[in-house]
């Protein structure tokens, strides 16, 4: 294969990374003004409630622990955007490490935080930590090498 057709392929993968970061950006501001909303709700109800009725009333008490619980999942969603914003999508990895975007030819992967599946211009992706099996497998691998997952072997086509 030409050095221009594996550069151009190259590109084409270091264009994604910086999309598919934007599209994690998207996701987890969506998430998190999903639990905003959720907890609002809560506390709305709440305080519409008023206060408990009897020592044996805890309707109250739920719908303010339910807030908690949301509040709780908002900061883990919130320190996941913090983590995103370390990503560097100028710097070229040479190996398999955080920011990477891994091509295995079966999927690509984009190593930052675990937000799962993603679609991004009709394909898929899949956004991992470093701290999934998966990611371990492969971790300090660079492109040609094959590693092995689950009993099969995976080959990282290309590393940007």
């Amino acid at each position: 294969m030409p050095i221009f057709m594996l550069f151009a392929g190259f590109m084409e993968l270091f264009d994604l990374k910086k999309k598919l970061l934007e599209a994690c950006f998207h996701e987890v501001d969506q998430r998190a003004a999903s639990l905003r909303r959720v907890m609002e709700e809560a506390q709305q109800s709440a305080n519409e409630y008023g206060q408990p009725k009897d020592r044996y009333d805890s309707y109250r008490t739920q719908l303010l622990r339910k807030r908690d619980m949301f509040g709780q999942q908002l900061q883990k969603i919130l320190e996941q955007r913090h983590i995103l914003e370390k990503v560097n999508t100028e710097k070229r990895c040479p190996v398999v490490e955080f920011g990477a975007l891994v091509d295995t030819g079966d999927q690509i992967v984009f190593v930052s935080v675990g937000l799962g599946r993603i679609e991004h211009d009709g394909k898929e992706y899949f956004v991992i930590s470093p701290a999934v099996p998966f990611y371990i497998a492969m971790e300090g691998k660079s492109a040609g090498e094959t590693f092995d997952f689950r009993g099969k072997s995976l080959r990282i086509n290309q590393i940007a």
